[in-house]
């Protein structure tokens, strides 16, 4: 009978590294590296740096196509003369106009989150057994007086030097071993592990951030009195929208201004949410939003007729646009007419009026854009009237207003942030204000007593040893 044969793997193929898990083992090293949470820190800080720097697009800019281009032509007109249009072109497809909603940034943050856990899932471990191994007996040698945080004395039994311990709030474990009695004392056993919650704080920070960036939304509003507007995207089920109520900026007695107040209502689907009157510091809360004054811009009150007497406009126009040599600016559409207004709060011979520069759009240009064509402007002094030999309608000053300036902001990561920030709190404080403290003793049958004492960092640790041991020393016998 012939005996079967056997194939051994050869040595060489013994020797064959597993690709796979030789990848892992590598990119576990990397994402436990302090060097690479270095590296990745100094890029979020760069990108950081950058969207700090770049004025950033708003968040409805990033929700509504027609909103984006009217911001990114904003952008343009502010950096295409400094950095070139090819350069601003290459930071839009970089995404350097919305940094904190990225992809880079974003990607950022889940590298970032995903070395925090596997560095905290790496140190679990050990800081388990740091923690939880207790060794009540040590060996002879531990005990050498020469080493530091070592006593010697005698005469005290191992009943006393528990109750001392006990005291100084130990936890007392004892045993015996040929004779040898061993007490030991261990306080704060398990402040090691507070470094968990640490990390969590910080993964539940970058957690927060994500989300903040992804889905919450922040914007601003400008609202003339009687004025609404949208908060959400038009077509948004359960759609929210402002109105202003009144805007008010009551004056002390040398002209400066006492507060800013706006009577604020907001509803969704045509139902009242919440109305309140809102002042910085004391923003209203509904819905998931909250809406903060945040300043104010003059809001000329006009009434606008034609030649028949018949109203086209009545009401205030909030002055939101560009300042023109810092007077404030409105530009708005004749209702009725194709004839636009573009209006600039100014005085002219000791008079505060309106001086209006009217124009008449001619058609669209290449890009779409209006082509406006000048026509003869003129000066509306507060309280009269005026028109042209251009215009077939006149324009009436008849007050300034005031109109508010809000921000809505959207945060679904607040309740995270609150979270983290307690977490992270309390493994400081456990991590500093309890430090592990332990003490051994060994009283040999001569009646020798041997002490060590130690501490982690973040503690005058030889001070509470002395008080220690002048108690051992004051529980001696004869």
């Amino acid at each position: 009978m012939t005996s079967p044969v056997v194939a051994w793997p050869s040595a060489a193929t013994r020797r064959r590294p597993n690709l796979l898990v030789a990848a892992g083992e590598a990119l576990w090293d990397l994402l436990t590296s302090v060097n690479f949470a270095v590296l990745q820190i100094s890029i979020l800080a760069v990108m950081a740096v950058i969207g700090m720097t770049i004025r950033q697009l708003p968040g409805r800019a990033l929700q509504q196509p027609a909103v984006y281009a009217t911001e990114m032509a904003k952008l343009r007109d502010r950096y295409d003369a400094a950095f070139g249009t090819a350069v601003v072109d290459g930071m839009e497809r970089l995404q350097v106009f919305h940094m904190f909603s990225s992809t880079w940034f974003s990607l950022g943050l889940v590298v970032l989150i995903t070395s925090i856990v596997v560095c905290t899932i790496d140190r679990t471990p050990r800081l388990w057994r740091q923690s939880a191994d207790v060794r009540v007996v040590q060996p002879e040698p531990f005990f050498d007086p020469r080493l530091p945080d070592r006593a010697a004395t005698a005469g005290i039994s191992a009943d006393a030097v528990g109750d001392v311990l006990r005291r100084h709030r130990f936890r007392v474990r004892r045993a015996e071993v040929d004779g040898v009695a061993y007490v030991y004392g261990d306080r704060h056993q398990w402040t090691k592990m507070a470094t968990l919650l640490t990390h969590t704080g910080l993964v539940l920070f970058l957690i927060a951030a994500a989300v903040t960036s992804r889905l919450g939304d922040e914007q601003g509003l400008a609202l003339a009195d009687g004025e609404a507007a949208p908060v959400q995207p038009i077509g948004t089920p359960g759609l929210l929208y402002v109105r202003n109520v009144g805007f008010h900026a009551p004056r002390n007695a040398d002209g400066s201004f006492a507060d800013f107040t706006t009577d604020l209502e907001v509803y969704r689907d045509g139902q009242l949410l919440a109305s309140k009157t809102i002042r910085v510091n004391d923003p209203l809360t509904v819905a998931g939003y909250t809406f903060h004054q945040n300043g104010f811009r003059p809001a000329p009150d006009l009434l606008i007729r034609d030649k028949s007497g018949a109203t086209l406009w009545a009401g205030p126009v909030g002055m939101f646009e560009e300042p023109v040599d810092s007077q404030p600016r409105a530009i708005m559409g004749v209702p009725g007419r194709d004839v636009g207004l573009d209006m600039i709060l100014t005085s002219y011979q000791g008079e505060t009026g309106l001086l209006v520069l009217p124009y008449r759009t001619v058609g669209l240009d290449a890009n779409g854009d209006p082509i406006p064509v000048p026509l003869n402007p003129l000066f509306v002094a507060l309280g009269a009237s005026g028109t042209n030999a251009d215009l077939d309608f006149s324009v009436d000053l008849r007050a300034i207003a005031g109109a508010t300036l809000l921000i809505a902001k959207n945060d679904p990561g607040q309740g995270l942030v609150w979270l983290a920030f307690g977490s992270l709190i309390s493994g400081i404080l456990i991590t500093f204000y309890l430090p592990r403290r332990r003490v051994w003793t060994r009283i040999a049958p001569s009646g020798e007593v041997a002490i060590v004492g130690r501490s982690d960092r973040y503690v005058d640790f030889e001070r509470e040893f002395s008080r220690l041991l002048g108690d051992l020393v004051a529980r001696r016998s004869g």
